[in-house]
């Protein structure tokens, strides 16, 4: 009998895992949308070849070398083993012996999967910040390394278990990652647009002119899908899904991404009316993205008008920040440093509000060596390859748009208005 219940939850376990893996898969082309919509016309190609092909890189990277560093597991030439779960047959022996306690039990092969497509998340960030002026294989580049090191060293410090070297034990509490995965990208995101510079026209003799982009229908249906795939992000962290509490954990969470969603958009939306006159879409857009980033800390313990509460703290910082970097002359054309650094902050030190056990020290050390790592190491790969191969396009192929100088081929090739 206890034998059948442990194959009934590693069953249910592993269909969940791999079910919540897919949303999250789905995040991609949120993403891809949601970009290609907030640049311009002749930048869409170039854009939705830069996440279509910087997910398959972290698909690839995160097997070949990620998830040993990040988990001590994942081989490439022997096949994915179930090491951040457990061994089956000694589960099953166990199981027989002494019972099944109702703790996770899934394939490693969905663990892996699971993993891989936040990899994916978070280099999806880095592309919408550098849009619009980067080589496209100077972006593809840089996402080796993200993926394939960057990401899972600092992966390992936190969700892996494994010691931070110069600070030891890594007190920190992050459920889904609003800082692994969030601010890490836009870490790595800032260094980049650091070292690449504006786009042309953007700021002209102290001015701010802004670039609006090409397709707001399609900027809203790519916030539509990564609001449905963080269900995914945030529900999946549970990790497993038998058992009433969990069950009732796996409710709370997808009720509670939902309400700081809703929460982040309307208080965007109120703030930018206040603060510009008018109701402004892509802070309304970015107001939701920055609720469910501020949300994704800690997204079971509040209550949901707590968890609104949060999101429409997101939505409000995010607003400002935009604001912000664009008074520094920090170009970034989707709001992404914002929405997913400046808000992912926010969502590290928002778990204290509802979790007794997290501290603020352990948030702001956790904070500090996830940023600062990143940073660094991604400034300096940009800037290896800034002195290489150049990161920049040249200024006639930006001002001729980068679609066809990167991929020889226009989004819109009628409508196209240069």
């Amino acid at each position: 009998m206890e034998n059948q219940i442990f194959e009934l939850q590693y069953a249910i376990d592993t269909f969940y895992f791999l079910v919540m893996g897919a949303f999250v898969m789905w995040m991609a082309a949120g993403f891809a949308m949601l970009e290609a919509g907030l640049v311009r016309a002749k930048n869409t190609t170039e854009i939705l070849t830069k996440n279509i092909a910087l997910y398959a890189v972290a698909c690839t990277m995160y097997m070949i070398c990620g998830y040993q560093i990040m988990y001590g597991g994942g081989y490439f030439l022997s096949g994915i083993e179930t090491v951040a779960t457990l061994d089956v047959e000694a589960a099953l022996k166990a199981s027989a012996e002494n019972g099944f306690d109702g703790d996770s039990v899934y394939s490693g092969a969905a663990d892996f999967f699971f993993q891989v497509v936040f990899v994916a998340t978070a280099m999806s960030i880095v592309s919408g910040a550098v849009a619009e002026r980067m080589k496209l294989w100077a972006f593809l580049l840089f996402a080796i390394v993200m993926t394939g090191f960057i990401y899972p060293v600092e992966g390992g410090w936190t969700w892996g278990g494994k010691a931070v070297p110069f600070i030891g034990e890594l007190s920190y509490s992050d459920y889904a990652g609003s800082g692994i995965v969030h601010m890490a990208g836009a870490a790595a995101a800032l260094a980049g647009v650091l070292l690449l510079g504006p786009r042309k026209g953007k700021y002209v003799n102290g001015q701010i002119h802004p670039i609006p982009g090409a397709n707001l229908p399609l900027a809203t249906l790519g916030t539509f899908i990564l609001w449905m795939g963080w269900f995914g992000f945030n529900g999946g962290s549970t990790l497993k899904l038998g058992g009433i509490a969990v069950a009732n954990e796996v409710a709370n969470v997808f009720l509670n991404t939902n309400a700081a969603a809703a929460g982040g958009l309307i208080a965007a939306l109120i703030l930018a009316r206040i603060l510009f006159g008018k109701a402004d879409l892509t802070m309304a857009l970015n107001g939701a993205l920055a609720g469910l980033v501020a949300i994704t800390a800690e997204p079971a313990d509040p209550t949901p008008l707590l968890a609104t509460l949060i999101g429409a703290g997101g939505g409000i910082i995010v607003v400002f920040s935009i604001v912000t970097l664009d008074k520094l002359r920090i170009d970034d054309p989707v709001g992404a440093i914002s929405v997913h650094g400046v808000v992912g902050l926010w969502g590290i030190f928002a778990v204290i509000l509802s979790d007794s056990e997290a501290t603020f020290m352990g948030q702001l050390i956790g904070a500090l060596v996830i940023f600062v790592w990143v940073f660094v190491t991604s400034l300096i790969v940009w800037t290896i390859l800034k002195a290489t191969i150049g990161i920049r396009v040249p200024e006639e192929e930006e001002y001729e748009g980068v679609d066809i100088g990167e991929c020889g081929m226009e989004a819109y090739p009628e409508f196209v208005n240069k």
